[in-house]
């Protein structure tokens, strides 16, 4: 119409992101399980901390602000808590590290001779509370890991990529990965509400009257959860002809027997002939009797998250990392195990730190997922 004022047109709300830009949260928990591997195969603290900083810059730039997301901080202090548990251990109990820098001497406790190689208190040697120090940041970094996938994977999303023959399954795993979160969720906002009032929310007192309302929320989501799980047909399977369902268990089994024996194989010097036959055979069979077992369940997909490039790249960016920490501990054990005794500093390695630093790749390429 002539002389009418153009309509403007808003922008795209996050609601209406397309799908494409969203990674795939399967790459999320592979990429963080990953890295947690790569923990498990060195003891060296600098390297440790090094793949803390990098899955801590990760999942600030990428987490999004969702209660799964805030629960990394709790990940981070369960992890502290790990470590002081340890460096506590080593203390009172002792360690079977030998050290003769003494840094302390506690009252020691006389046990009956049923209990002996173990004691309370005693010496306290530099070797032990380096050597715990170094067990109990490994445990620590795990654990940081773990806590990323929950804080960059959404677990709903995650549960939407299951095969079928797996829901059932995932859905107990969604839940409990998710109870939590949520948990931490409604403490932080009862906390908050008594701040609002001038209540007092610290302290013994504080947490015994902020549990009691926690646990009826936990109890009134639970009853929510099954009512919605039960008006949406969870538990309900189609009519498999009988043949079908003995080859799928048939497979299934098989298949998962065949890997049981060829990871035996890959992990004996006897059996590395069979070895990585038997797993492919047995992961080829174990795949197909899911394919299978997915006609049980009735379930349809909306808009389902794409495997694309990216994805590959952060799954790849993770298992490189794996695999090169794990090359390294074979060729130059000692650079990834520094000794306690005698005591040496730890140095930083070079190689096997820039393989850590691959980690840092989704930081750069992977979308961030809208609030």
């Amino acid at each position: 119409m002539p002389g009418a004022l153009p309509v403007p047109v808003s922008a795209p709300t996050p609601r209406h992101q397309p799908r494409a830009t969203i990674l795939h949260p399967g790459a999320w928990w592979l990429w963080s399980l990953s890295l947690g591997t790569a923990a498990t195969r060195t003891t060296n603290p600098l390297l440790l901390t090094l793949l803390i900083t990098t899955s801590s810059y990760v999942v600030a730039t990428h987490r999004p602000n969702t209660p799964t997301a805030r629960s990394y901080t709790a990940f981070l202090k369960l992890a502290l808590a790990v470590l002081l548990i340890r460096l506590a251990f080593a203390v009172v109990l002792g360690s079977p590290i030998p050290g003769t820098h003494v840094m302390a001497t506690l009252p020691e406790v006389p046990l009956p001779h049923w209990a002996q190689g173990i004691r309370l208190g005693g010496r306290v040697t530099a070797e032990g509370l380096l050597f715990a120090l170094y067990d109990g940041l490994k445990l620590a970094t795990l654990l940081i890991c773990v806590g990323a996938a929950n804080a960059l994977a959404n677990p709903s999303r995650l549960l939407k990529s299951l095969p079928g023959a797996l829901y059932e399954m995932g859905v107990a795993v969604v839940v409990a990965l998710t109870f939590a979160p949520n948990l931490i969720a409604d403490v932080q906002r009862l906390r908050a509400a008594r701040r609002l009032r001038g209540r007092h929310d610290k302290g013994i007192r504080g947490l015994l009257q902020v549990a009691l309302p926690v646990l009826e929320g936990a109890l009134e989501r639970s009853v929510t959860l099954a009512a919605a799980m039960d008006a949406r047909g969870y538990g309900r399977t189609a009519d498999v002809p009988a043949p079908v369902r003995r080859t799928t268990a048939a497979l299934t089994l098989g298949g998962l027997l065949g890997v049981c024996a060829g990871t035996y194989g890959l992990l004996t010097a006897e059996g590395g002939a069979y070895g990585l036959p038997v797993l492919l055979a047995g992961l080829a069979a174990a795949l197909a009797g899911l394919h299978l077992g997915g006609r049980r369940s009735l379930r349809t997909r909306y808009r389902p998250d794409r495997w694309d490039v990216r994805a590959w790249l952060v799954t790849g960016s993770g298992v490189a990392v794996a695999a090169l920490l794990t090359l390294a501990s074979t060729r130059d054990p000692e650079a990834l195990h520094p000794g306690v005794v005698p005591l040496v500093a730890p140095t930083l390695p070079l190689w096997p730190a820039a393989a850590v630093l691959l980690g840092l790749l989704p930081a750069f390429i992977a979308p961030k997922e809208p609030s």
